[in-house]
């Protein structure tokens, strides 16, 4: 379902904050509300090139998938559920990124708390699965595809040979 349909249909008009405010939208403007509503929340590029990787080499997984049955909105982008492994693919802007993220000069007192939160229950979300029994694997979206997949591999096998060997 697109956004517009989710709003009832609206979406801003005329391009200033006024307009965008008066709308009840957060976004400054028409152009910064389009620009949000067009991001993904799963099936992005860096995630998709990722999955083809760990596909071609074999692996089967789930996508965007809560590791825990308590906390069903907290998803995991990739997730090996027999061997406990989340795998979560960050986007740099989202998630607060050290060496890309730039805070926003619109806004910014919606944007810096909002990244910050974000950032927080990133940590509450590695404490719980951690605590669960979970491996948690985290990724900047900038990182090279190929080293990224390279080690998840290496971390499903090696978690699949130390749960074969138990058996």
């Amino acid at each position: 379902m697109r956004e517009a349909d989710r709003s009832g249909g609206q979406l801003c008009a005329g391009g200033s904050a006024a307009a965008a405010r008066s709308s009840g939208s957060w976004a400054t403007d028409s152009a910064a509300r389009a620009s949000m509503v067009a991001n993904r929340s799963r099936d992005t590029g860096p995630e998709m090139a990722i999955r083809r990787r760990l596909h071609a080499a074999g692996l089967r997984y789930r996508v965007d998938f809560p590791p825990l049955a308590a906390e069903r909105r907290r998803r995991a982008d990739i997730v090996f559920t027999r061997l406990r492994i989340a795998i979560f693919i960050d986007g740099c802007f989202w998630h607060g990124c050290p060496a890309h993220f730039s805070a926003p000069r619109a806004n910014a007192d919606y944007w810096g708390p909002k990244i910050a939160r974000n950032i927080e229950r990133d940590g509450e979300t590695n404490a719980a699965l951690i605590r669960a029994g979970w491996r948690v694997m985290r990724f900047w979206e900038h990182q090279p595809a190929t080293e990224v997949a390279a080690e998840i591999i290496a971390a499903v096998r090696l978690a699949s040979s130390a749960t074969s060997s138990a058996d």
